[in-house]
């Protein structure tokens, strides 16, 4: 049977991060870069595709307000969804959309989905993430009960913000994933897989570094650049959405 390997969350995308993930032996790549509309990601993950690497789009959706916000993970949508809305009216529309619905960071910091919200959307979630890049220790065992405690399938990924920590950290499906449309299944259907990673000094070395890049992250010029309500592109009240989203808007 053949192996898939995914790394299921990146943040970046070039030639040097699709160089890098088929040298680490990656046959996926899930593009999920904050603040940007759909058809831009799908664009950008078709110009990187070949026969060696398949990049797939994916929605980091920032549900909620700034100050109480947490992220969900969306993957084979078919119509774009803004950020900035709430987290029910989001998971109504992924199911809508019959999306893969994962769980980044489970209460990690200030920006994942807690216990009480993934309880009450269990129904729709499809996996929770029980580590990344960016985790200690003690994060991957928080996200571990977590995902025990719902009974909800385990994924992992880099999370990479940066170039270098691609790779890192992917999960490993027992099936061959060749287009958008099987690694959807595979998460919907539940498909076998295991989470896997690098080791050794340089890999803890680069998570290090990746857990470091959350202070440029979360730094002040970067939300009043990129996530001061109505300025960002993915806001609800954008023309593109048509008005379809304003009830649903925090904002």
């Amino acid at each position: 049977m053949s192996e898939s390997r995914i790394d299921v969350h990146v943040k970046v995308l070039d030639q040097r991060v699709v160089r890098r993930a088929k040298r680490y032996g990656l046959d996926v790549v899930v593009y999920a870069p904050h603040f940007t509309r759909l058809p831009e990601i799908r664009a950008r993950a078709r110009a990187f595709s070949d026969d060696d690497l398949l990049v797939v789009p994916g929605r980091e959706l920032f549900t909620g307000s700034w100050r109480d916000r947490q992220h969900v993970l969306a993957i084979g949508l078919a119509d774009p969804v803004p950020d900035f809305l709430t987290l029910d009216g989001t998971m109504a529309e992924l199911r809508r959309q019959n999306a893969a619905v994962l769980v980044p960071h489970p209460e990690f910091l200030n920006v994942g989905l807690d216990a009480a919200a993934i309880d009450r959307h269990r129904a729709t979630i499809d996996a929770v993430e029980i580590d990344n890049a960016k985790y200690w220790p003690h994060h991957a065992r928080r996200a571990r009960e977590i995902a025990d405690r719902f009974a909800l399938p385990a994924f992992g990924s880099s999370y990479a913000h940066r170039r270098g920590t691609v790779g890192e950290i992917w999960t490993a499906f027992d099936e061959s994933i060749e287009t958008e449309a099987d690694l959807v299944a595979a998460f919907t259907e539940d498909a076998p897989r295991r989470v896997q990673q690098r080791r050794g000094a340089i890999h803890c070395i680069r998570r290090a570094a990746e857990f470091a890049h959350l202070g440029y992250e979360n730094s002040w010029g970067k939300f009043d650049r990129l996530v001061l309500p109505g300025r960002t592109a993915t806001h609800p009240q954008r023309e593109h959405y048509e008005g379809r989203f304003d009830e649903l808007s925090v904002y």
